[in-house]
């Protein structure tokens, strides 16, 4: 092997594993809006096991549709400091029309690998929601993969105000991060 054949071959096991390399090489994850889930109610005459909505990975939406004002969202897949803020996250419809209804806290959730058998779900703390739609959180998501391929960004439901079964709707998404950006 000549002289420049051994310089390209030194190049290239550089560059070839830089290029092929993962998102979570990528620390910074930017969604510069939220939306939220349009999803028709379920039918009330089908098995519960039909009615999934619209599923992200292994995510079930909530069951009625949301609308987001505003709203962005970031997270550094290296450190897992997160951020994410969401205005007039309200119900389309139905009694609440116009207001988040019974739903007092949400998590935010960095989606990893989704739909693979790898996919991982990582949330961050609860976090309450106002009556008008409006969430603030900065803080930390812990354990974030090494791999994060295709990383998705949801707002799911935390806590419910019902006295019966306060967790019933627990971890059905109703936002999600719109016009994702992956910057160094």
């Amino acid at each position: 092997m000549n002289k420049q054949s051994k310089k390209m071959v030194a190049l290239l096991s550089f560059v070839l594993p830089a290029l092929c390399a993962s998102v979570s090489f990528a620390e910074n994850v930017h969604w510069r809006s939220i939306v939220g889930v349009i999803t028709a109610p379920d039918d009330p005459s089908t098995p519960a096991a039909e009615n999934i909505n619209n599923p992200v990975g292994n995510i079930a939406s909530g069951t009625f549709p949301w609308s987001v004002r505003s709203g962005r969202a970031r997270v550094n897949l290296s450190t897992g400091a997160a951020h994410f803020e969401v205005q007039g996250l309200v119900i389309n419809g139905q009694i609440f029309s116009g207001t988040p209804g019974p739903v007092t806290e949400v998590t935010g959730t960095l989606v990893c690998n989704a739909g693979e058998q790898s996919e991982a779900a990582l949330d961050t703390s609860d976090v309450p929601i106002d009556g008008t739609g409006d969430v603030h959180f900065s803080g930390t998501i812990e354990n974030i993969p090494a791999t994060c391929a295709n990383p998705l960004f949801l707002v799911r439901i935390a806590t419910i105000a019902n006295p019966q079964n306060p967790n019933g709707a627990r971890g059905f998404w109703i936002a999600t991060g719109a016009e994702r950006s992956i910057r160094n």
